[in-house]
């Protein structure tokens, strides 16, 4: 199970998320709903890219010692 709890497994979990949600308001949702969701995903595109680009270039945290 460990294997899922990745950056790749998420972002194909989203992918496959926006396209059932892109499915279904292409096929029934109104202009004015299509545009807002549009929107919507543009703005959570841009915070994944940031992610992905910080994930890419900034290094994880050091892991913590116990005493």
């Amino acid at each position: 199970m460990g294997r899922f709890h990745s950056y790749r497994a998420y972002t194909v979990g989203c992918v496959i998320a926006w396209s059932i949600v892109w499915i279904i308001v292409g096929t029934q949702a109104s202009e004015t709903t299509k545009e807002r969701v549009l929107f919507f995903f543009l703005g959570w595109l841009a915070g994944w890219t940031s992610a992905t680009i910080a994930r890419a270039v900034y290094p994880p945290p050091a892991k913590r010692r116990s005493n």
